[in-house]
């Protein structure tokens, strides 16, 4: 009798060993482009039930826990942050009445992306991705919400009003964001890369926005505080994952995911960009993309290290499929505000979306995009469990990242930007606490009350739950 090993072996040899179908998508000219993006946006789009009769707007189907999905909260908030950059790059605007209402009815009571219902799974990294589409949709200049709505800039300076407090951003190791807001979640003891570099990419965002200096002073604290703990190698660059509360922050965990360094790297550029040059940030953005590029997009092609494997079965979860995207797109971006790395980040990002588009060849559609990039060939996601929207986001997000060069940078409201901020936006994490406008020694912000004595759930990536 056969073993089941064995004959696993056979049957994934069998499929990989299938007839190859032609390549669907082109990307040999921007019209090509749009019309590759376009249909990725549509298929996207078939994987979120949010615009549906009784499904809930903005989020993918999910939780794990709940039996009604892979995906958690925030990944809902990355995929309109996905739709915002592709509206802007082609022009599209589709989607665009899908994202507002996803973005809307996310927001929570207090209009800081910390929904009830959500809070206790709720990391800080989770809400900030929100907070990062909001900055992107008023940088990008996307449609503003009715006026009896939070604004997008409002909607991002709340985010970081809560996270800035020092009751979220508090003294345990120094400074630093935990990577759960409830106590009782695991995850609360340990301060994680992904977390502080949302907080410092948003910082910097804002501070171009508003040409408020604050952000941009809180922004270099938060650097400060991961270069200090070694979250970011002095020698390599490598942007590590985190490390436990317990410990001082001084166990660093050094996974490395490609998502940290692309929050980093893009948030550098911003600095650069704010600072008009100074040299601290063009050092943190030539260290960070050497290592980006090198270590996330080995052969000019993207490569997710700690989960990808080398055959077609590797170890990533829901969450981790989707990273490529967000830093092909972040990437892009640090072409507009450090113009300078253009020629170095250009041609792999050019080069990775060549081998993105060449293995969408799946499905009865015969344009069903996979996770494995390097290989060169579609791999149906039955073999490796993986699920879908990460993969064809991954691929949208390279493929309209490709015109970058025909828009315009991100705006700020000094040229262009239209959406309206609130500097005491957020409020205390119940809303019981008005704030005072935000000054250069005065943070505004927001404590964490109510739901500390909720229940806990492990939060978006369970496999952490490990090293808490």
């Amino acid at each position: 009798m056969i073993s089941s090993r064995f004959t696993s072996t056979l049957f994934t040899t069998a499929l990989f060993l299938l007839p190859v179908a032609a390549q669907y998508y082109k990307i040999d000219s921007p019209d090509a482009i749009r019309a590759s993006s376009q249909t990725l946006a549509y298929d996207l789009m078939l994987q979120y039930k949010g615009n549906q009769s009784g499904e809930i707007p903005g989020i993918l189907p999910g939780p794990p826990a709940d039996g009604k999905g892979p995906y958690y909260w925030w990944e809902g908030g990355a995929m309109m942050g996905t739709y915002i950059d592709y509206w802007k790059l082609t022009g599209d605007s589709t989607y665009n009445k899908v994202v507002i209402q996803g973005m809307l009815h996310q927001v929570g009571e207090n209009k800081n992306y910390m929904p009830s219902n959500h809070t206790m799974s709720l990391g800080n990294d989770d809400q900030g991705f929100w907070g990062l589409s909001a900055m992107l949709a008023a940088e990008n200049k996307f449609p503003d919400p009715p006026t009896d709505q939070p604004q997008w800039l409002a909607l991002a300076q709340a985010v970081w009003n809560t996270q800035a407090d020092p009751s979220r951003y508090d003294k345990t190791c120094g400074g630093g964001l935990r990577w759960q807001i409830p106590f009782s979640n695991q995850g609360y003891g340990y301060k994680n890369t992904i977390a502080n570099g949302i907080f410092f990419n948003m910082g910097a965002r804002l501070a171009r926005y508003t040409k408020n200096d604050t952000y941009a002073q809180r922004a270099e604290e938060a650097w400060d505080w991961m270069w200090d703990r070694n979250y970011i190698d002095h020698k390599t660059w490598a942007a590590y994952d985190g490390a436990h509360v317990d410990k001082n922050c001084t166990d660093v965990n050094k996974a490395t995911f490609s998502y940290n360094a692309g929050v980093l790297v893009q948030g550098a550029a911003f600095m650069y960009n704010y600072t008009d040059g100074n040299a601290k940030w063009k050092t943190a953005v030539d260290g960070l993309l050497g290592y980006t590029l090198k270590n996330f997009f080995p052969n000019g092609i993207a490569y997710e290290v700690p989960c990808e494997g080398s055959n077609g079965q590797g170890t990533c979860t829901p969450d981790m499929l989707s990273f490529k995207g967000y830093v092909h797109r972040w990437l892009s971006v640090i072409t507009q505000v450090a113009p300078y790395t253009r020629e170095t980040i250009l041609p792999i990002l050019r080069k990775s979306t060549e081998a993105a588009v060449k293995q969408c060849t799946g499905g009865q559609t015969g344009r069903q995009c996979g996770f494995y990039w390097n290989l060169g060939k579609f791999v149906d996601p039955a073999i490796d469990r993986t699920t879908g929207a990460g993969e064809v986001m991954n691929v949208l997000a390279a493929v309209s990242s490709l015109l970058i060069d025909e828009t315009g940078p991100p705006v700020t409201n000094g040229t262009g930007g239209t959406s309206q901020g609130n500097p005491n936006a957020g409020g205390r994490d119940n809303g019981e606490r008005p704030l005072k406008p935000i000054t250069m020694a005065d943070k505004a912000g927001a404590g964490f009350v109510t739901f500390l004595m909720l229940g806990g759930a492990v939060g978006t990536f369970v496999w952490m739950s490990a090293f808490d």
